[in-house]
């Protein structure tokens, strides 16, 4: 049986000390029986003012191997006892077995957390932490469930390190007076009411700054800013031209990594969201180029749509069968709406947004059942997929400014009229046809008095049609390439902007 000592030790403190720090090999290596316990030093209450160490030395034993461990704690953790003597602050215990240790029976628990080391005499703490070792080339397998929900929140961590990332912007009119002046020209128009469109007929200006196609363009939406013309290439920028007074580039955007294929103003003019191959979305402060949201997409994006009349809300689509609704103020999605498409090709809100229609590829051989859809956007539920029935995509779609109708550009080299009330029906007796689309995505577009009908053509031309006789009124020959899109001033009644498929964006009067 082993036996267990309880010592006490009124010896001088800093002699105690100075054995601690300097131990003696001899002192502490003694012969002794298997049985019996090792020599272990004490300290009084005086020299119990540094941090615990612990001293660990084997003994000259050949039967079993001992250690000595000397422990020092602070000496005001321990109140003295009436009842004991105040020489001895603590007791401490003595263990015979293959292993002898000697320590505070308060501080047993806090050796499992210190590192002892073999022979310097100090001691220094682990700090113990799970690091689970992975295999390269090995990915974890994360259920199904839980990556539909790290979609969902993705977006804030991206809006979160996008709200400190700056996007590249080059400035190439210096000062931000000439974004937010309001055009002299504009000025005597802001006033009065919208008049009659006339055909614009001579070049006023020719913007060579883009190295590739341009893939949409867009006037500011504010009056008093609608100087400014928006661009987005498939060189991976966005342009700001002032498109009124002087033709030039005000600031160049460099957010995306591929090509940008869709963007647009913000209701209030002071941000574009844009969205590209790179499955990027951005929303860009005009002013400072601060990304004010920024999230990963699962898809390439060709289509975005800002709801009329919830600003902190747009939709998006792209080569996926799904459109994903997204607010800007949680920075997540809101609504998936379905359909078994591979790629959606244009994004249409009807009146007041309650409704919204999507153009896809899906073509079948006979029928193009699936090629426009509407959608109730509350509900995410389909309310018809039978409106054309023809087998031609629509790249884009277009609404009447004045009339519940609204067009859509085929492949077919022709638009179509639909009604815009349910059930969507096609008017068979106007079709817009004389230009050619062949595989472009030429966009088609109303005038702000809803009387001209404006497109591009694969062949370089504008054509003009009358909306009420369908009829061409006249044909510009702006460019060389396809020109991809024309849209209309929202407040001079005569100013045009095109854009063609090698970088080119001119503005006629």
């Amino acid at each position: 049986m082993s036996s267990s000592l309880v010592a006490y030790d009124d010896s001088d403190p800093e002699a105690e000390t100075e054995k601690t720090e300097v131990p003696s090999t001899s002192s502490r290596q003694t012969s002794l029986p298997s049985s019996s316990v090792n020599p272990v030093q004490y300290f009084a209450p005086g020299s119990l003012r540094t941090k615990s160490t612990y001293e660990m030395q084997p003994t000259e034993n050949t039967d079993n191997f001992g250690i000595s461990i000397v422990c020092e704690d602070l000496a005001e953790h321990y109140a003295p006892n009436n009842n004991t003597d105040l020489t001895s602050p603590y007791c401490r215990r003595a263990y015979s077995s293959h292993t002898a240790l000697s320590m505070p029976y308060k501080n047993y628990e806090q050796t499992s957390g210190s590192s002892r080391n073999s022979g310097n005499g100090t001691s220094q703490k682990r700090m113990h932490k799970d690091s689970p070792t992975t295999i390269k080339g090995i990915r974890p397998y994360i259920p199904k469930r839980l990556r539909q929900e790290n979609s969902s929140t993705g977006g804030k961590k991206e809006y979160e390190q996008g709200e400190s990332s700056n996007c590249h912007v080059k400035p190439d009119v210096s000062g931000k007076q000439t974004m937010r002046k309001i055009s002299e020209i504009i000025k005597p128009y802001l006033g009065s009411k919208c008049k009659v469109t006339e055909i614009p007929k001579s070049l006023v200006f020719h913007m060579l700054k883009h190295s590739s196609p341009v893939n949409e363009i867009q006037w500011c939406p504010v009056r008093e800013q609608s100087h400014m013309l928006l661009s987005a290439s498939m060189d991976k920028t966005i342009k700001i031209w002032d498109a009124v007074d002087t033709g030039c580039c005000l600031k160049t955007f460099s957010c995306h990594s591929c090509a940008v294929r869709a963007a647009q103003w913000s209701s209030c003019g002071r941000r574009i969201l844009s969205g590209g191959f790179d499955s990027m979305l951005h929303l860009t402060d005009v002013e400072t180029g601060k990304q004010i949201f920024s999230s990963k997409n699962e898809f390439r994006i060709s289509a975005l749509k800002f709801h009329p009349t919830d600003s902190n809300i747009f939709v998006c689509g792209g080569f996926s069968p799904e459109v994903k609704s997204w607010d800007i103020r949680t920075c997540k999605v809101t609504r998936v709406y379905k359909a078994a498409v591979q790629q959606t090709l244009d994004i249409l809100f009807l009146t007041e947004g309650k409704e919204f229609l999507t153009s896809t590829d899906a073509v079948s051989r006979d029928s193009a059942d699936r090629t426009i859809i509407a959608w109730d956007f509350e509900s995410a539920a389909k309310i018809s997929n039978q409106i054309f029935h023809e087998r031609y995509t629509c790249p884009s779609l277009a609404l009447h400014p004045r009339e519940s109708v609204f067009v859509a550009q085929t492949n077919g080299n022709y638009m179509a009229l639909f009604s815009s009330q349910r059930p969507y029906r096609i008017n068979k007796k106007k079709r817009y046809e004389g230009h050619k689309v062949e595989g472009f995505a030429v966009c088609c577009e109303f005038s702000p008095d809803g009387t001209l009908l404006v497109t591009g053509s694969s062949d370089g031309k504008v054509f003009f049609y009358n909306y009420h006789t369908a009829r061409i009124i006249r044909t510009l020959s702006a460019h060389k390439e396809a020109c991809v899109s024309a849209k209309f001033h929202p407040v001079l009644p005569s100013l045009l902007a095109t854009c063609d498929w090698t970088g080119e964006i001119k503005v006629w009067q």
